[in-house]
């Protein structure tokens, strides 16, 4: 159980923001605790906000806002009480405020390619768009100490680590292709726009991205930083379920953010002894002890089923004094650095946390100051210090949940890529 302490609290309270993601596989309820633990910390005088980070927006539905008013605020900082504001980013609005010369580039590529205007400006829309500007609100409202708390409701698991991974992402790209890519543009934009009637990226698309750039600075640290940004994952009691959230939480420890929480939710109560449900009760009760023995010493907070629709500031509330109870939600209930760095006998041992996963599901390899870890379909760059960038990786194993990758000297002879399997 995670508990209050006065310390916890004034640990975030210095660093000026609290930031929580809610994620999980969709259809769990995320957009309800999201809500419901917004109304919490507004009842206990805390500046909050609730932003939706999922396209398919549903945060106004679970107030039960009128459609009239969501459309006229499209994108804005609604107020839904004392304290308390929500936002759902319209990814539409942000292409004048952010994405104009990105958008306006990719839409003439895609009509040049033989689509019509209308479906190329709608599939210039690519994918990340509403995430980097959902990512500039929370960074832009982090600078001004607009709010004590940011809440952020997730899409489902997937685009949910898009978002997180972000941030590094972009760095990675600014710093690594970003001068070359505007410099082969500035070469042959004059010679192959002209005699091919393809249109090269201009000065003001470069301009672009290197603005958001910079009003992403910051942001990869801010939400790796276990003090300010934790993830909470919402699951339901049901095997499909658990297995998302246990890839979510690998993920979530791959990409460097702490889960400080696991919510299950819509447990069905005790009390109801109908014979229907008697065989569904009792797979449920197998499926939580289960999720509490997979993410201990993680907390797990269980949530009970509700005899209707939780709609509305009422049903919000006793949601949350049920999720809650004594509990205050802005409290890191876990720290635990999801990798760091030892050094025995004169090599170097990267720990990573990466629950249920196997040696061979993990692929890793050094590219000269970049170690490269790929987990399935996903990759993580990890930025090794100065004192082990010249180190190779010598070997690595899977231990209690953890990576360990052993980086030492290769006997002056450094090898720009080498490639190992992870071993149990």
């Amino acid at each position: 159980m995670c508990g209050a302490s006065g310390r916890a609290k004034l640990d975030w309270e210095q660093r000026g923001m609290r930031i929580i993601l809610y994620s999980g596989k969709g259809g769990v309820g995320k957009t309800s605790i999201a809500a419901a633990t917004g109304l919490e910390l507004a009842r206990r005088g805390y500046r909050t906000l609730v932003m939706s980070v999922d396209p398919a927006h549903s945060l106004s539905d679970a107030f039960d806002l009128p459609r009239s008013l969501m459309d006229h605020e499209a994108g804005r900082l609604t107020a839904v009480g004392n304290s308390l504001w929500i936002q759902e980013v319209d990814v539409q609005e942000e292409i004048g405020h952010h994405w104009e010369s990105v958008y306006s580039y990719i839409s003439a590529l895609l009509n040049i390619s033989g689509l019509e205007q209308a479906v190329a400006e709608e599939l210039a829309i690519f994918p990340g768009m509403e995430e980097v500007s959902s990512l500039l609100y929370v960074n832009q409202y982090v600078q001004e100490k607009t709010f004590d708390v940011i809440l952020l409701d997730c899409a489902p698991t997937g685009e949910s680590l898009r978002f997180v991974s972000i941030p590094t992402t972009l760095d990675w790209y600014m710093n690594k292709l970003f001068k070359f890519e505007r410099s082969v543009a500035k070469v042959v934009r004059p010679m192959f726009g002209t005699l091919a009637g393809v249109p090269v990226p201009g000065e003001e698309y470069f301009d672009n991205l290197e603005a958001l750039h910079r009003k992403l600075a910051g942001m990869d640290r801010l939400m790796a930083d276990p003090k300010i940004t934790t993830v909470r994952l919402v699951t339901n009691p049901e095997k499909v379920v658990l297995r998302e959230t246990q890839r979510a939480f690998t993920y979530f420890c791959l990409y460097g953010l702490t889960v400080d929480a696991v919510i299950v939710n819509r447990i069905l109560p005790l009390e109801i002894h109908d014979q229907f449900f008697e065989t569904w009760k009792g797979t449920q009760e197998r499926w939580v002890q289960n999720i509490e023995e997979f993410f201990a010493p993680v907390p797990v907070w269980r949530v009970p089923l509700f005899p209707d629709e939780v709609l509305g500031v009422e049903r919000l509330k006793r949601l949350g004094a049920e999720l809650y109870g004594g509990r205050d939600p802005a409290t890191v209930c876990f720290r635990e650095a999801p990798y760091r760095f030892r050094k025995s006998d004169g090599r170097y041992y990267l720990h990573l946390r990466l629950p249920f996963v196997t040696g061979e599901e993990i692929h890793l390899y050094k590219k000269e100051d970049e170690l490269i870890i790929r987990l399935g379909g996903l990759k993580r760059y990890v930025s090794l210090p100065q004192r082990v960038a010249h180190c190779e990786p010598l070997g690595a194993r899977v231990h209690d949940g953890e990576l360990i990758v052993i980086l030492g000297r290769s006997n002056g002879q450094r090898e720009t890529k080498s490639e190992i399997t992870a071993s149990r």
